[in-house]
C-alpha cells in the first residue's frame, strides 16, 4: 500500500515538473522564432526558479498526497490554489531579475496559461491510468483480513472494496462473524492454515485488538510459513482521534498517537522565520508611533504601568510573561473574595476608558510581537490563558492541555471563530475554543495562518458581542 502511494506522488510530481520545465524552454525557444539556443543561461535559471517555486507552493497546499479516495473536484481546488501563488511568485521574479530579457511578459502569461489548461487534464490522466493499473488483476493483491471488528471492516471499505490501493479480498477470520461479510466470512482464527490451503492470497492484514502476544505470534509464525507477509494494523483508534504516526527509533518501532504538522523540522522553520519577519515588520512600521501614543493615553486616563504582565502557560506549559497594555485599573483584582479567578465581563468596572477601545480592537495585544520576537509565542496559534483559567479548565475540558504542544499566539483559530471573551457563564465556550485549537494543531499550514491573519485584521473593526 505504501509503494502505492509513493508510485503515484512521484508519477504525479515528476510529470507535473518536466512540463513545467519543458514549457518555460519550449514558450521561449518559440517566441524567438528558433533564432537562439533551446537552452540559454536565461532559460535554465527561469526554469530551475520555476520548479523550486511550484515545489514550495504544491507541497505546502497539499497538492502531492494521496487523493484516491477524494474526488477530483477537491485537487482541483488545490490546483488553483497553488497556480494563483505560484504565479504571483514568479511573475514577481521574473519582472524584477529578468527584465533583460527578450518576451518575459509573454512567457510568464502562456507559461501560466499552459499549467492551467494542460495540467487538470493531464493530473485526470494519470488519476484514470493509474486507477486502472491498480485494478489490473495480475497487479492486485489478495489480502486475508484477521478480524471482523470496526477497524477490520473500515480497512475492507476504504482500501480494498473499491481495489483502489491495489487489494482484492479473500475472506475474513475471526471468532465471530458479521452480518455484513456477505459470505465472505472463511472461519476462526486457528483455521489459518487451512484456510491459506484453501485460498489464494498473498497478505495477511491483522486488525484484532492487540490484547496479547501468543495469538499474535501464532498468526505471523503460520502466515509466513506459508509466504504470506504479515500487516498489523494496531487498534488505538480509540485512545486518540488524531493522526497516528509510526516512525522507527533504532530497532523499536514508535507510535504516536496524535502526529501534528508542526512537528516537522521544516514547518517549524518556516513558522519561526515568518513569526519573526512579522513581528518586525510590525514593530518597525506599526508599533513605533502607535505604542507610544496608546502609552500616553493610558498615562493620561488612569494611574499606573502602561504594560501589564502576567505569567501564563506556553510551549510544554512552560511559564511565560505575557505582555500588554494595560486595559484595567492598576489596583483591580484578580480574584474574588472566594479565591475565584474572575475574568472580564461586559461592564466590568476594572476596565478603563481607553482600555475598553483597547480591547474591542485588540490593540491591547500588540506588546505581544515582542513575546514573538524573543520566541516565547507564535503569531498565530492557541491563545494562552491566565495560569487560574489554566487549572479550571484542564480538568473540566477535554484535550485541554493539548494548546500547549506549540507555541500560544497573538491570535489564533478559535478567536477568528468567535470563541472569546468569557467563558465562566458558558462552559461550551471553552470547548468550542479548545476543540479549534486543536483543529488548527493538527491541520496546520502556513497558508491558513496568513488567512488567520488577515481574518483577524478584518475582524479588528467589526464589533464583537464576545469581546469587552
Amino acid at each position: 500500500m505504501h509503494k502505492a502511494l509513493t508510485l503515484s506522488t512521484r508519477t504525479k510530481l515528476t510529470v507535473d515538473l518536466l512540463l513545467l520545465a519543458g514549457s518555460i524552454f519550449a514558450i521561449g525557444y518559440i517566441l524567438n522564432r528558433g533564432e537562439v539556443a533551446l537552452f540559454t543561461r536565461y532559460s535554465v535559471s527561469l526554469s530551475f526558479l520555476a520548479i523550486v517555486s511550484w515545489l514550495l507552493v504544491g507541497v505546502s497546499f497539499g497538492l502531492y498526497q494521496d487523493f484516491r479516495v477524494k474526488p477530483f473536484s477537491y485537487e482541483w481546488v488545490l490546483f488553483i490554489k497553488t497556480l494563483l501563488i505560484y504565479t504571483l511568485i514568479i511573475s514577481f521574479i521574473s519582472f524584477q531579475f529578468y527584465k533583460t530579457l527578450l518576451y518575459i511578459r509573454w512567457i510568464v502569461g502562456l507559461h501560466a496559461t499552459f499549467i492551467f489548461l494542460v495540467f487538470p487534464i493531464q493530473k485526470l490522466l494519470i488519476r484514470v491510468i493509474l486507477k486502472n493499473i491498480r485494478k489490473s488483476e495480475s497487479i492486485l493483491k489478495r489480502v486475508l483480513i484477521v478480524g471482523t471488528g470496526e477497524t477490520g471492516l473500515d480497512f475492507y471499505r476504504q482500501f480494498v472494496k473499491n481495489h483502489q490501493f491495489g487489494y482484492k479480498l479473500t475472506g475474513f477470520l475471526d471468532e465471530k462473524t458479521h452480518p455484513s461479510l456477505n459470505g465472505h466470512y472463511l472461519g476462526n482464527v486457528s483455521d489459518l492454515e487451512n484456510v491459506i490451503t484453501e485460498h489464494e492470497l498473498d497478505d495477511i492484514v491483522i486488525t484484532t485488538p492487540l490484547t496479547g502476544g501468543t495469538e499474535l505470534q501464532s498468526i505471523v509464525e503460520v502466515g509466513e510459513k506459508e509466504g504470506k507477509r504479515i500487516h498489523i494494523i494496531p487498534d488505538y483508534q480509540h485512545l486518540g482521534q488524531g493522526r497516528m504516526h509510526i516512525s522507527q527509533i533504532g530497532d523499536m518501532p514508535f507510535i504516536t498517537l496524535r502526529s501534528l504538522p508542526l512537528d516537522a523540522i521544516e514547518n517549524k522553520f518556516y513558522k519561526r522565520a515568518f513569526d519573526i519577519g512579522f513581528s518586525l515588520l510590525v514593530i518597525v512600521l506599526v508599533m513605533s508611533w502607535l505604542m507610544p501614543l496608546i502609552a500616553l493615553l493610558i498615562k493620561l486616563t488612569s494611574k499606573g504601568p502602561v504594560l501589564f504582565k502576567q505569567e501564563r502557560w506556553g510551549l510544554h506549559n512552560r511559564p511565560i510573561i505575557c505582555y500588554k497594555f494595560r486595559t484595567m485599573v492598576a489596583c483591580s483584582n484578580d480574584v474574588d473574595e472566594n479565591g475565584n479567578y474572575l475574568q472580564a465581563k461586559k461592564h466590568d468596572p476594572r476596565i478603563t476608558r481607553i482600555g475598553k477601545i483597547l480591547r474591542k480592537t485588540s490593540l491591547d495585544e500588540l506588546p505581544q510581537f515582542f513575546n514573538v520576537l524573543g520566541g516565547s509565542m507564535s503569531v498565530v496559534g492557541p491563545r494562552p490563558h491566565p495560569v487560574p483559567l489554566n487549572l479550571i479548565s484542564k480538568n473540566s475540558v477535554q484535550n485541554y492541555m493539548m494548546r500547549h504542544w506549540v507555541k500560544p499566539g497573538i491570535t489564533g483559530w478559535a478567536q477568528v471563530k468567535g470563541y472569546r471573551g468569557e467563558t465562566s457563564s458558558d462552559p461550551g465556550q471553552m470547548k468550542k475554543r479548545v476543540e479549534a485549537d486543536v483543529w488548527y494543531m493538527e491541520n496546520w499550514t502556513f497558508w491558513h495562518d496568513l488567512q488567520i491573519i488577515v481574518q483577524t485584521l478584518v475582524n479588528m473593526v467589526k464589533v464583537n458581542e464576545n469581546v469587552f
